[in-house]
């Protein structure tokens, strides 16, 4: 079955229908992403969204601002890019430092890169490109905690992707943070589902 690509206004739960099911759901999403998270580094950890991310993530936004349907517009333009689309994985990067003066050092020091992260498949480099909505580095070269990361894969990008055991990398390049992490057997079967 290929992978749904777009949450629609059809998709959407009655609130007291998601409220009633939500447990039961968010139980289920725990264990699926298990095999789409990915830590690189000491601090970022990438966490590979679709449909079923997405879909939760509309609904908790839609259940904690209680905007009704008047918000669900702006929920489904906000969240549906960050959906894959077929030939592409979408992950949102998080840079995790508890200590606050610490964390303001390591971001200072990271402006743009958004701009070094990539997936590594064979010789092949997929480099990742940044939601484009929105500045992700500051004019004083701080960079955001989140990042929105799109890697567009090729055909034959995606064939080597999806064959069982293919050693697959994710890395940040940045000077100041130079990491490469393998990809698991497991999250990379999970994130093969997302190509069409």
């Amino acid at each position: 079955m290929a992978a749904k690509t777009e949450i629609t206004r059809a998709d959407i739960l009655p609130m007291a229908q998601y409220t009633a099911e939500r447990a039961e759901r968010r139980k289920a999403l725990v264990a699926l992403k298990k095999n789409r998270r990915l830590s690189v580094g000491p601090h970022a950890t990438f966490f590979f969204e679709n449909y079923e991310t997405m879909w939760q993530q509309i609904h908790e936004m839609l259940r904690i601002e209680k905007g009704g349907e008047e918000q669900i517009a702006d929920e489904l333009r906000a969240y549906n890019p960050l959906i894959p689309k077929g030939r592409e994985l979408v992950a949102t990067v998080m840079f995790e430092i508890d200590d606050a003066d610490r964390r303001h050092r390591v971001l200072s020091a990271l402006g743009g890169v958004e701009a070094h992260m990539e997936i590594k498949i064979g010789g092949e480099t997929v480099p990742g490109r940044s939601e484009a909505d929105v500045e992700r580095t500051n004019a004083a070269g701080k960079t955001s905690s989140v990042h929105f990361i799109h890697f567009d894969f090729t055909d034959a990008q995606v064939d080597a992707f999806r064959h069982p055991g293919a050693p697959v990398m994710v890395g940040i390049t940045h000077p100041n943070y130079g990491h490469l992490a393998v990809m698991p057997e497991a999250v990379r079967a999970a994130l093969a589902e997302d190509f069409a």
